[in-house]
């Protein structure tokens, strides 16, 4: 039996929707492009693109600087966006984000014991070199994603309370693992993974930018196949396994591209605290409930904020650069107390 999916808004009103929201993340992504030390012009960005400035200094700065850059924030904030609508929906509670729980603390510490022993046990130069760091991030990620779905359950049930507070546990003893192991690395290596950690998209690079997006497009494209089971498994477990839901393939396909999602992009950004928490809360006011369009709209709102946030790093103390974790937490972490006192934890 086919899973039911949630009440729509009005066709016209969610599309029209989706369309806004499309048309702003494509205007985002050309004025992070202008965006910078060197501030260029809109039209002169387009110009640029369609290859109508060939040899300038736009050109230049456009299309070798700035659009790796702004591609893998598009990449970073969609599957963010849509691993958090997801957890959202597995978990059945609007409180749930990667890093909130756990998920991205359990990515960094995968990473740093890349960072401080990957050089000991891995060969330089070797495929595994180059793939320890996202394979280490997303094994990390599915992890801790498994160990607070869990811890989180009673009765059958996913209960705010003992997700937040497993989430906790699991952010602590993370952090001890990385602090210990952060003890052992060199200067060179705690610079290196302290960087890492506030978050940045400066590491950008094509073949980064291109394996990532690939990976996060085949977890977002999965992703939407579960969109019916997740709209039943709001009903309830017990009524979703009635409705012919296979609720436990679900939770595991459901982790396992959750932690893929943010374990692809962890490996290259850092952790991008909050957006995985506020785009789905964007894009369930714009579309409604109904996981076939909130997880495409959660996935646009999370591009447009990692690349908004991106954008200020890069422009408020030029010629230097803020962390974009830093404005995102900045950002995020007052909408969380706002979610907290308006539900408080049940």
């Amino acid at each position: 039996m086919n899973a039911p999916a949630l009440p729509l808004r009005r066709p016209a009103f969610v599309f029209g929707c989706i369309g806004t929201l499309s048309l702003a993340v494509m205007a985002i992504a050309i004025l992070s492009l202008g965006a910078g030390a060197v501030p260029i012009p809109a039209h002169q960005v387009l110009r640029a693109l369609l290859g109508l400035e060939p040899g300038t200094q736009a050109e230049l700065v456009v299309k070798t600087l700035r659009l790796p850059r702004v591609l893998l924030g598009l990449v970073t904030g969609a599957g963010l966006g849509m691993a958090g609508a997801t957890l959202q929906g597995l978990m059945r509670n609007p409180l749930a984000d990667p890093g909130l729980v756990g998920v991205s603390s359990g990515a960094a510490l995968a990473a740093a014991f890349v960072v401080v022993l990957g050089s000991a046990l891995i060969v330089p130069g070797s495929w595994l070199a180059s793939a320890a760091l996202p394979l280490a991030a997303f094994a990390g990620a599915a992890a801790t994603t498994a160990l607070v779905y869990a811890a989180s359950r009673r009765d059958g049930r996913s209960s705010v309370t003992l997700m937040l507070l497993s989430g906790i546990a699991i952010n602590a003893l993370a952090l001890a693992g990385i602090g210990l192991l952060l003890f052992m690395g060199s200067d060179a290596q705690v610079r290196q993974f302290t960087f890492w950690t506030l978050g940045s998209l400066a590491s950008a690079t094509w073949p980064g930018v291109v394996v990532t997006g690939c990976i996060v497009m085949l977890a977002l494209m999965l992703l939407l196949r579960s969109a019916g089971p997740l709209d039943a498994l709001a009903l309830g477990e017990a009524q979703a396994q009635h409705l012919g839901v296979d609720t436990s393939r679900l939770n595991r396909n459901s982790i396992v591209l959750i932690a893929l999602s943010v374990g692809a992009t962890t490996a290259l950004t850092g952790t991008l605290g909050f957006i995985g928490l506020i785009a789905p809360h964007v894009a369930r006011r714009l579309v409604g409930p109904s996981h076939a369009l909130l997880l495409p709209a959660s996935a646009l709102s999370g591009a447009g904020l990692v690349m908004l946030a991106d954008s200020a790093a890069r422009t408020w103390a030029a010629p230097a650069e803020l962390p974009v974790g830093v404005l995102t937490a900045l950002l995020g972490a007052p909408f969380f107390i706002m979610l907290l006192r308006r539900r408080g934890p049940h």
